[in-house]
């Protein structure tokens, strides 16, 4: 990171650290905009649709809508932090989302809450942003545990979410969206004061709606075939994580009798397992055994996890295999962290965009597929043992995803040569020594 923003050297405090944070609150409040909305959206369609049948179909509109969505603005708005900077992007999407929450607190017809859960989809984009800055304020080594952090906020929204919404909407259906509209709102307010902007505009690069569309991100990363190996295992580590929100609760009530209280306890501890591993694992254990070992770590403890779920034959079992599922949480950040050494600084945006994207858009196709697997394990096959296809199904992904990711080439020792010699004096402004300037430039404590 050549440069620093004039900007960011007046400003005062550790700001650094106060940044990662509102990072992490932002994405927590993105995540809340799917998990808040899981136990009460359903319900207020159905009211506002008169009936269950009809707000069946508009459930799974509702859902693929939201994914396309975020598929098409995702892209987007890397492209414009590219552009304009971070700090714009990511304050005008927080702003966004709480006045799409708003919007569909007051919605009293179908086509409104649509559009609200629409402009949703787009506005929670932000992500790909955030993990931009991450790549333009944190070096190259240290990247892996800042990616955690923001695993860790995605985990403890699947976690949080749910429960809340639930909460809420026990006491009133449109409370869930009318405390999420203030969060974000509040959380936009709290990013005005202490958000510096992270792209100096000499990095910055012009915006192009030909290289910011969708498949134009998709062609950036066949351009670069280490970056589309990593991308491509990311996707595929997304669609089969959609197994579990897909027909994990019908999967445990067929075949354990599990009721909702069991269930939300289960998947409350899923997300505390996997909260876990992001935030501590990630920051331990990777710069130990390395990035690459850590993916390919995280990928075979995956696809192990899903295989035992899938032949557990009872809930105890099922149960066991939580620890081990949750090394999968190394997949994504150590991904991240090697696909950001492969990508200049003022094409970082782009990157975020394109992978968020894709990785968007199985959520409009993966849980049609599992959906319509485990119906054919339990009227094709019988159910019994076979009710656990949809789990064994994303056990084979990830394993494909194994093997893609087992081929990419290992740089870690090139990439501790280069860190040598700069140490030893002979390198130029590098990322590390930007960093340290950075962190100079925004706690007075360094100064």
């Amino acid at each position: 990171m050549s440069g620093l923003d004039p900007d960011l050297r007046r400003r005062r405090g550790p700001l650094r650290r106060a940044t990662l944070l509102f990072l992490f609150v932002t994405v927590v409040l993105d995540i809340l905009a799917i998990g808040i909305v899981i136990p009460v959206l359903p319900h207020l369609i159905e009211r506002l649709a008169g009936g269950v049948a009809q707000a069946a179909l508009w459930v799974g509109a509702f859902g693929s809508a939201f994914a396309l969505a975020q598929f098409l603005a995702s892209p987007v708005q890397g492209a414009l932090g590219d552009r304009f900077g971070r700090r714009p992007v990511i304050l005008l999407s927080n702003l966004g989302l709480g006045f799409d929450f708003l919007l569909m607190a007051l919605a009293g017809s179908l086509p409104v809450l649509f559009l609200g859960r629409v402009l949703a989809g787009l506005t929670s984009a932000s992500v790909s942003t955030a993990h931009a800055y991450i790549a333009d304020i944190v070096p190259p080594e240290r990247r892996a545990a800042s990616y955690g952090l923001l695993g860790a906020a995605f985990g403890l929204g699947f976690v949080v979410g749910p429960a809340l919404g639930g909460l809420l909407g026990g006491i009133e259906l449109r409370l869930p969206f009318q405390v999420a509209a203030g969060l974000s709102l509040a959380n936009f307010l709290y990013g005005l004061l202490i958000l510096p902007e992270s792209l100096p505009r000499s990095r910055r690069t012009p915006f192009r709606w030909r290289r910011a569309h969708p498949l134009a991100s998709v062609r950036m990363l066949r351009g670069r075939p280490r970056v589309g190996r990593l991308a491509t295992v990311l996707v595929l580590s997304q669609f089969a994580h959609y197994a579990l929100p897909s027909v994990f609760v019908l999967y445990a009530a067929h075949r354990y009798g599990w009721g909702e209280t069991r269930v939300g306890g289960v998947l409350a501890l899923v997300g505390i397992c996997n909260v876990l591993v992001q935030a501590v694992g990630v920051r331990r254990w990777v710069p130990r055994i390395g990035e690459r070992r850590g993916l390919l770590l995280g990928l075979a403890c995956g696809g192990l996890g899903f295989a035992w779920q899938g032949l557990a034959p009872d809930g105890a079992t099922f149960l066991a295999s939580i620890p081990l599922m949750a090394l999968w949480g190394l997949v994504g950040p150590c991904a991240q962290s090697l696909m950001t050494r492969e990508v200049d600084a003022g094409d970082q945006g782009k990157l975020q965009g394109a992978v968020t994207g894709l990785v968007a858009l199985t959520g409009v196709f993966a849980p049609t597929l599992f959906t319509q697997v485990f119906a054919a394990a339990l009227r094709g096959l019988g159910g019994g043992p076979w009710s656990g296809l949809p789990f064994l199904a994303s056990a084979a992904l990830l394993g494909l995803a194994w093997w893609i990711a087992s081929a990419i080439p290992d740089r870690s020792g090139r990439q501790l040569q280069d860190q040598g010699r700069v140490q030893g004096g002979t390198g130029g402004a590098t990322a590390e020594a930007d960093t340290e300037r950075l962190e100079r430039a925004t706690d007075p404590e360094r100064a």
